[in-house]
């Protein structure tokens, strides 16, 4: 019994603080983060773990006690605001449009440049039943591949099988390619974790995509974690024929500390001092997203770690996503560095906040990230027109 009410706890603990967190940031912010992070994307997993935890009670051949009702009535109770998420995650839909509208101005009525036919309608049936990543058909992937001698410097690859789906028009260099990093704080995360239905749809839609682990904190310095990126997009770069890839067409994006990456390596390219031993390596990048990032200092010595430090002119379009209920990371920063970076790039740059939105947005097939993919993937076929 003990273990039934922990779960209808955390279901109705989950889903609350979902609609309203304890607190904006600080030691209650992160509580309601770890307990709303995966409701607050899909009450539908939510509901399903409620009633997988009420099920053996309700087989079992012992007469159900009012206890176990009353617990799982306070379970159903929580699951009534599920229509008020569901209207505040579609909502996404609208303020992604309205972004990419003000980042490219006109040239957003213009039609992209032609290339892999994008999907039609969002997959309900992964959004209702089956939330939690898996390897779509049409999909092969190659995991483990080394980029460098370092455990950590290993990435994960995944393209279409080469037929259906996957097998779709990529121009005459080869397929583009997605590179994406992940989170942790630069201290812990893996690459298996981060994004995948972003990377899914991706490669079954016609592109080469990329999974990168990095060299970690304390270890590593964060000189050491930007040279590992940097030598991924030399990786990618490099093999990209063998792959069916155009090497001159790389979009890198991240997820919170891989956010803080991504931008900054988009910004530093070809920086010799963050290329010891590959300094003649293009390390350029088409364009770069950064999801829900940490884009304050990591380093306080040394170079500058802050990716504004390194706002240029000449930057590559941007995109930058961030959770409007975000207690782990508020927004303000993100939103700082948007405007920061517009100001100065002649490229487009996109700021999106995502009206309810928390930390780790991008772990399950929620209505919410999936909009936040058809956004990116528009955002890409514009830049690769323009």
């Amino acid at each position: 019994m003990v273990g039934y009410v922990i779960s209808v706890l955390i279901v109705t603990s989950g889903m609350l603080l979902s609609l309203v967190p304890l607190a904006r940031s600080g030691i209650w912010g992160t509580t309601s983060w770890l307990l709303s992070e995966l409701f607050n994307e899909s009450p539908f997993l939510a509901a399903g773990y409620l009633f997988l935890a009420t099920a053996p009670a309700l087989l079992s051949d012992e007469p159900v006690g009012p206890e176990v009702g009353a617990w799982f009535s306070l379970g159903c109770a929580s699951l009534l605001v599920t229509p008020v998420l569901l209207r505040r995650s579609a909502r996404a839909g609208v303020v992604l449009d309205r972004a990419l509208e003000d980042g490219f101005g006109s040239a957003r009525q213009a039609p992209p440049d032609p290339g892999p036919v994008w999907r039609t309608r969002l997959p309900w049936l992964r959004i209702v039943l089956l939330p939690v990543p898996v390897l779509p058909l049409g999909v092969r992937a190659r995991r483990g591949l080394r980029y460098g001698s370092a455990r950590r410097q290993r990435l994960d690859l995944y393209g279409g099988s080469g037929q259906g789906r996957g097998d779709v028009r990529s121009g005459a260099r080869g397929r583009p390619i997605l590179i994406h990093l992940h989170g942790g704080a630069f201290r812990t995360g893996r690459k298996s974790l981060y994004a995948r239905p972003l990377l899914h749809a991706f490669a079954r839609h016609g592109w080469v995509c990329i999974s990168a682990g990095y060299r970690l904190r304390p270890g590593a310095t964060y000189d050491d974690i930007l040279t590992d990126v940097k030598r991924v997009v030399a990786w990618a770069r490099e093999h990209a024929p063998d792959h069916g890839a155009d090497p001159s067409c790389i979009v890198l994006s991240g997820s919170s500390a891989g956010a803080h990456l991504a931008i900054t390596a988009a910004l530093t390219a070809d920086d010799p001092a963050l290329q010891p031993g590959f300094e003649g390596a293009d390390t350029s990048v088409t364009a770069a997203i950064g999801l829900y990032g940490y884009y304050g200092p990591v380093d306080r010595g040394g170079r500058a770690s802050r990716p504004v430090a390194y706002a240029r002119p000449d930057a590559p379009p941007l995109m930058i996503v961030h959770g409007g209920q975000d207690t782990l990371l508020p927004a303000g920063p993100a939103r700082h560095l948007a405007a920061a970076l517009g100001a100065v790039s002649a490229s487009p740059v996109v700021y999106a906040e995502l009206p309810g939105a928390q930390h780790t947005f991008d772990l399950l097939h929620s209505l919410r990230f999936e909009l936040v993919v058809d956004a990116l993937w528009s955002f890409c076929a514009h830049v690769r027109a323009g």
